[in-house]
């Protein structure tokens, strides 16, 4: 048995997620006990400036030097502040920050380009413990999207052998993962891509319309006060991205503040409340989803396990019921796997994975050549006699 930590703050930039996990096993029979999990929020200052950068801020060398260091520092204290009364692990899995994400277009682009802050050097340095970082590259090396990466783990953790599964995580981004009947040659079929928004766009609205007095709809509650507008969702979902065919991804490069403000700008002439375009908002994310389930699925899932800060948004969660009918909704925190920090847990396995020599990637649903190591290692620095 392994004791590892993975660490990963997604597109919504709300904080760190920590997980302390045990994992024993090899490849696809791996078996994890989540031993803790926690949130460590960004300070304020650090977390606007991250935000910055995404929006295309421009800043100096220097100063992306001095946040990617922020940043790393950060990720070393929620290393350290998840391990306190639960003894030593040997290993970290560290995501860190995306600030930058771009798919390859074929045959203009044909490798892409994602940039992930917070140096897994320096993490390793600060705890002492051997760090796995920088996990998109190999895959984006090998012609793939290097996203979404959690679908191998959710293959491993979350596949049913008489049951086809949709594993949908609502982040900033939303992405899901298509696992078939764990039969035959499921493992072939099994596909995953970015869906599109998830919190992003809901986050950003919450708080342009509080000045900053609030970051996120909480359970969706101001958005359930609401009614969506029928015609912008239709005009929204006319977006080239939902039409483009897996394997694909996306983030704040195309859903971030200039897509909100186009969002605004379209409302305009609807004369919504605030609750209204919330809900809104809320719908899109929900019909984008099930949009691409019926656009691009072999055929519509037994069951959808969702996880995700999105998953406890209550109106958003009812919404996808709604539409997706008599398809039971659930979260995977009902199958036994924590909602709340399985990408965290994820990361951990992957770092796992590599130390074990274990391909981390699904080349089905990332688009790479070949399955490959993920990650790059970081051996703490050794101080002599």
């Amino acid at each position: 048995m392994t004791r590892v930590i993975g660490l990963i703050s997604g597109t919504s930039v709300d904080g760190i997620d920590a997980a302390l996990v045990d994992i024993s096993g090899t490849n696809f029979d791996i078996k994890i006990e989540l031993v803790a999990g926690a949130t460590y929020p960004y300070p304020t200052d650090l977390r606007e400036r991250i935000l910055a950068v995404c929006a295309g801020v421009a800043i100096s060398m220097a100063e992306l030097a001095e946040l990617d260091d922020a940043i790393a520092f950060t990720f070393a204290q929620a290393a350290h502040n998840i391990q306190i009364g639960h003894g030593n692990p040997s290993l970290i899995g560290s995501h860190g920050q995306t600030v930058y994400h771009k798919p390859p277009l074929q045959p203009i682009t044909p490798i892409g380009y994602s940039l992930q802050l917070g140096r897994g050097a320096v993490i390793a340095n600060q705890t002492g413990i051997t760090t796995v970082s920088n996990f998109r590259v190999a895959d984006m090396a090998a012609g793939g999207h290097g996203a979404p990466l959690v679908p191998r783990i959710d293959a491993a953790l979350l596949s049913h052998r008489q049951e086809a599964r949709c594993i949908q995580n609502i982040g900033g981004i939303g992405n899901v993962t298509y696992i078939p009947a764990r039969r035959d040659n499921w493992l072939e079929k099994t596909r995953a891509w970015d869906t599109g928004p998830g919190n992003s766009l809901l986050d950003l609205a919450v708080e342009h319309l509080t000045d900053g007095a609030k970051t996120y709809d909480e359970n969706g509650s101001w958005a359930a006060s609401g009614t969506p507008c029928s015609p912008l969702v239709e005009q929204w979902l006319s977006q080239d991205y939902f039409y483009l065919p897996p394997p694909k991804s996306t983030g704040r490069e195309l859903f971030g503040v200039d897509y909100l403000h186009q969002c605004l700008q379209d409302a305009e002439g609807y004369q919504l409340s605030s609750a209204d375009f919330l809900a809104t908002l809320t719908e899109l994310t929900a019909a984008s989803i099930v949009h691409s389930y019926r656009t691009f699925l072999p055929q519509m899932p037994q069951r959808v396990l969702l996880c995700g800060g999105g998953s406890r948004n209550l109106y958003l969660k009812h919404r996808l019921q709604v539409l997706l009918e008599s398809v039971p909704v659930m979260t995977t925190d009902e199958v036994g796997l924590s909602a709340d920090f399985k990408e965290a847990i994820a990361f951990a396995v992957l770092a796992y994975w590599r130390q074990m020599g274990t391909p981390g990637n699904l080349p089905t649903a990332t688009g790479a050549r070949q399955e490959v190591l993920l990650g790059e290692v970081h051996l703490p620095l050794v101080v002599g006699d």
